[in-house]
């Protein structure tokens, strides 16, 4: 047989010798059950060619273990992932054990890829300290899609040369030592609470933190919402904002509701506006025209009323049908609605629709009082004056429910909600629109030029506590107080490439703390999606709210209340479980568990440090970094596969084994009530929004199409619960994972992986 020669990494050429990587694959194996590393070999060995490079046999030997990832060998996902570690050591460090972290930190921040500022705040020995903290054992446990995750996306290095400049847990430990630098003497104990919290998994962190904190770059807020007025000066620097808010990685939601309808007079009559649709274009090449951060493509999400004069060409702009002169594709949609559109659905009335900029005040009042709104709406409607068109309201209604349901990605906002029982007094600090996936809800102020003083451009800044690692309600109290107080020092951290975004963050200081790992904290407590404990979840949701508030609240008597906290319903005494809709009460009873009297007294007293805390945002990466399910929703699969820029991504449910008759998986659900049962409970207890998704098997419905009336059913169900924002429309397409479907398979239009962004799916 003839040899095979392999090029080292030195550049040396030796024959291939077998031995070598196959201690490799026995130690990748050691101590994991239901694997075999022959299996493995015989996988690999077939690949090799001559002068085949060392690095390429490595990356062979760890497609061959991700390739046996099954439900029937799940464990292959770990031997994957130390092939990975193995590998990425290696690269980094020249062998595999880790530099002492004080050198690795030197010769990084000399290359540039490390903010020199952490050399100035630590001393060695304070490194040596940092040193041994660290527990580089906890990568061997890592799963093949957390650790390609983590050499794709989160990990420092050189995205043109593809040279990797560290391991995951020395990211987790400089991450820690970022955001507690400013802690005084008893800072080296929060870095060590804080790097366990983040390895061990308590405490997800957003792509921004993870792939941006401890380098130069100093912008990791997740989500931006930034509201156009109806000017050529204020979408001019709408625009210009987005593009330097894209290029820091940020997802991007557009308030563009009061812009006015086509045939509408400008500059006093001189001539007739041209409609939104240029408008929305304009914004969406502002989007496009950079990817976040080189990590990915820009995202947004664009809001609008359903009475705008233009609706019925809006809410088919992401359709494919039409001419590029009348659809904007690739921009995300968001249609408001509020009380009194369902009230004209319900009683088989016609909803009105007015150009925004003939009836500013009711617009305005949209937002924030629904009595006010219904008395300006019909006044308006009785007007002889006014612009309008009216249309029956099941066929508005019908309309936008045809168009989710085909493209997937038209959300609705019910904004009446977003205010009552939301964070901020609406007459003070409405909330005009969210952001891109649907689960901020912040107020906003239009900029008349790039540096208006009187704007305001909001930022939210998220982390998730996993609830698949916390053993009692008692427990969320220290992930809660690790996750506050990383996310508010991380405020005053990072810059802001917007004077507006600046002034409305210091002001508010704006936090989302989400949930991972839901359906897997599901199914350890024998309940499911479909027939929940809703109890259980009341139980556990009141705790995970009740410490994050307290985390916040306390932070405020040692630093300060944010300087907006009288605009804030915190700054009242008032808890986001004493706002939600009474309704909820049929799904739950209401009971108190935890010292809620004291802590209202206490908020009354000095305040609150973030005028905002929860947001149930998607976390797909986060959850495959974290081996747990993807935030609250179910798994499609026990063996999910996602298609990345880095290839396919195979991920097993945690606990397969011992779990698999528990989890209950996407598309056995019959219909999607149960889930919106839970989000309305969840709700009860967040002060900003869910990223809620609708998700229908047409298998389960007669001749297999899901009726519209079953829709409609929904969407007013999700109103009377106190719903704020729905996400995706997922259809069953009939595929299965093994069939490597598109990233969304939708009805329609198939959207590509670069038009999602993960910006807040952190």
């Amino acid at each position: 047989m003839t040899d095979i020669y392999v090029i080292k990494r030195n550049g040396s050429r030796e024959v291939l010798d077998l031995e070598k990587f196959h201690k490799v694959v026995m130690w990748a194996c050691d101590d994991i059950k239901g694997v075999s590393p022959s299996e493995i070999e015989l996988k690999s060995h077939v690949q090799f060619y001559n002068n085949i490079e060392s690095a390429d046999i490595q990356e062979t030997l760890i497609k061959a273990a991700a390739d046996l990832i099954s439900e029937e060998t799940p464990n292959y996902q770990y031997v994957a992932g130390r092939l990975i570690n193995y590998h990425l050591r290696k690269q980094v460090y020249d062998n595999y054990t880790p530099d002492h972290l004080y050198n690795h930190v030197k010769r990084i921040v000399d290359l540039g890829f490390y903010t020199k500022e952490l050399l100035e705040w630590y001393t060695h020995e304070e490194f040596h300290q940092m040193q041994s903290f660290i527990d580089h054992s906890r990568d061997e446990y890592l799963t093949y899609a957390a650790m390609e995750q983590f050499r794709g996306k989160y990990l420092v290095q050189n995205r043109a040369t593809k040279e990797i400049y560290e391991t995951p847990q020395t990211a987790y430990m400089l991450i820690a030592a970022t955001l507690f630098h400013s802690y005084g003497n008893n800072r080296m104990q929060w870095i060590k609470d804080a790097y366990n919290a983040f390895s061990n998994f308590d405490v997800s962190l957003p792509t921004p933190v993870m792939s941006g904190v401890r380098t130069p770059v100093k912008q990791f807020s997740s989500c931006v919402l930034i509201e156009t007025d109806d000017s050529l000066e204020s979408i001019n620097a709408t625009s210009s904002s987005i593009v330097k808010y894209v290029s820091k990685k940020a997802g991007i939601g557009i308030g563009a509701g009061s812009i006015r309808a086509l045939g509408q007079p400008i500059r006093g009559g001189d001539a007739t506006h041209t409609g939104v649709i240029p408008f929305y274009k304009l914004f969406q090449a502002s989007v496009k025209s950079c990817s976040q951060g080189g990590v990915r493509g820009g995202a947004a999400t664009l809001y609008f009323p359903i009475w705008h004069l233009e609706i019925e060409d809006l809410l088919v702009l992401k359709n494919n049908k039409g001419t590029e002169d009348n659809r904007v594709r690739h921009l995300d949609y968001g249609v408001q609605f509020n009380k009194l559109m369902y009230q004209r659905l319900m009683e088989g009335g016609n909803i009105t629709l007015f150009s925004p900029n003939e009836v500013p005040e009711m617009y305005d009042a949209f937002f924030i009082d629904n009595d006010k709104f219904e008395d300006l709406y019909e006044r308006a409607e009785r007007s002889t004056k006014l612009t309008k068109k009216t249309i029956p309201a099941i066929e508005l209604f019908s309309a936008f429910l045809q168009e989710r349901k085909d493209t997937g990605r038209i959300y609705l906002m019910n904004v009446d909600h977003a205010n009552s029982h939301g964070a901020f007094v609406p007459e003070l600090a409405p909330v005009r629109q969210s952001n891109l996936c649907c689960e901020i809800d912040l107020p906003t102020k239009p900029l008349q030029s790039d540096d208006d003083e009187d704007g305001e451009i909001s930022l939210c800044t998220l982390a998730a506590i996993n609830w698949g690692n916390i053993k009692t309600p008692a427990d969320f109290e220290k992930p809660a107080l690790i996750a506050v107080r990383a996310l508010d020092a991380l405020l005053d951290y990072q810059e802001y490439p917007v004077g507006a975004a600046e002034r409305s963050t210091m002001n508010r200081r704006p936090l989302g703390v989400g949930i991972i790992n839901f359906a897997y904290w599901l199914a350890k407590h024998d309940t499911n999606y479909s027939d929940p404990n809703l109890e259980l979840i009341d139980e556990w949701a009141e705790a995970w709210s009740y410490y994050l508030i307290k985390a916040s609240a306390d932070l405020a008597v040692e630093k300060g209340a944010c300087p907006k906290n009288s605009e804030t319903k915190y700054g009242q005494g008032t808890t986001p479980h004493m706002t939600y809709k009474s309704d909820v009460d049929e799904l739950v009873a209401p009971k108190d568990r935890l010292d809620w009297p004291g802590l209202v007294y206490q908020l009354q007293e000095t305040g609150i440090r973030n005028s905002t805390l929860m947001a149930l945002m998607p976390s797909e990466t986060s959850s495959q970094i974290s081996n747990a399910t993807n935030g609250i929703e179910p798994p499609r699969s026990f063996v999910s596969i996602k298609q990345s820029k880095d290839g396919i991504l195979k991920q097993v449910v945690p606990e397969y084994r011992r779990l698999k008759n528990k989890y209950e998986l996407l598309w056995d659900q019959k219909s999607p009530e149960g889930y919106l049962k839970i989000m309305a409970v969840l709700q009860k207890y967040i002060d900003q929004g869910i990223s809620v998704n609708t998700s229908y098997n047409p298998q389960h419905y007669e001749e297999e199409k899901i009726p519209l009336s079953e829709m409609l059913r929904h969407l007013v169900m999700f109103y009377k619960y106190g719903g704020k924002q729905l996400y995706y429309f997922n259809t069953y397409d009939g595929a299965t994972d093994e069939m490597e479907p598109p990233a969304h398979s939708y009805e329609g239009q198939p959207l590509p992986d670069e038009e999602d962004c993960e910006s807040c799916k952190i």
